[in-house]
C-alpha cells in the first residue's frame, strides 16, 4: 500500500502562487512517475503535470505549461506542484497519484494510487 497524502491548497488572488506538496508514505513510490490531476466542480479529473522517476522526463498540460513546474525529492518521497500565475479557471481540487507502470501518462487510469486532494480557489 501506498499513502498519499497533499497539503499546500488555499485561497489565492489571481495572478498569485502556491506551492502543493505530496508525501508518500507506507510501500514507496519508488521506481515509478508520479502526477498532478485536478477536477473541477462538474468536471472530468484532468492530467495537470508529470515527472518520471529518473526526473528525465517532464510532462504539461497545455493550459499550465510555463506557469506550473512539477518536481520531485526523491529521498523525502515528496512530490510538489509550484504554481505561478495562478487564473481563476485553475481552481480545482488537486490530486497527486502514483503511475502503475502501464499507460498513458496522461490518463487517470493509469494511475493506482492517489491523495484526498487539497483544494486550490483562485479569486479574481
Amino acid at each position: 500500500q501506498v499513502q498519499l497524502v497533499e497539503s499546500g491548497g488555499g485561497l489565492v488572488q489571481a495572478g498569485g502562487s502556491l506551492r502543493l506538496s505530496c508525501s508518500a508514505s507506507g510501500r514507496t513510490f519508488s521506481g515509478y512517475a508520479t502526477a498532478w490531476f485536478r477536477q473541477a466542480p462538474g468536471k472530468e479529473r484532468e492530467f495537470v503535470a508529470g515527472k518520471d522517476w529518473d526526473g528525465r522526463s517532464t510532462y504539461y498540460a497545455d493550459s499550465v505549461k510555463g506557469r506550473f513546474t512539477i518536481s520531485r525529492d526523491n529521498a523525502k518521497i515528496t512530490v510538489y506542484l509550484q504554481m505561478n500565475s495562478l487564473k481563476p479557471e485553475d481552481t480545482a481540487v488537486y490530486y497527486c497519484a502514483k503511475y502503475q507502470g502501464q499507460g498513458s501518462y496522461y490518463q487517470f487510469n493509469s494511475y493506482d494510487y492517489w491523495g484526498q486532494g487539497t483544494q486550490v480557489t483562485v479569486s479574481s
